[in-house]
């Protein structure tokens, strides 16, 4: 899965249960529709400091980088230690080749 789909799927998921991921376009302004308020915000924070391992308490947080699900890529893809986007980009190619969790022989 992707960077901007497992996002997507999050938002959805904790945010939107009703809607299909496929509905939420990468660029909808989060806050003006009123997809994320300002308690949901710090909720997805935590979610992409733990998930991303994202050291939030280190970066200059604003608005304009959670605005949208491709702001919010664009944001983890500029902050996101190597080691960590390394990982993620293999569970990914795993989970899409159906090899997480198995082992050879």
């Amino acid at each position: 899965m992707s960077l901007r789909h497992e996002i997507t799927h999050h938002i959805v998921a904790t945010y939107l249960p009703d809607t299909p991921a496929a509905d939420l376009e990468p660029s909808l302004d989060l806050f003006d529709t009123g997809v994320v308020n300002s308690l949901q915000l710090l909720e997805l924070i935590g979610w992409l400091r733990e998930h991303y391992r994202l050291p939030v308490e280190d970066l200059d947080l604003s608005l304009q980088s959670f605005r949208s699900v491709a702001a919010i890529q664009d944001f983890i893809e500029t902050n996101t230690p190597t080691s960590a986007t390394s990982a993620t980009s293999a569970t990914s190619a795993a989970d899409a080749a159906g090899t997480t969790g198995t082992t050879g022989g």
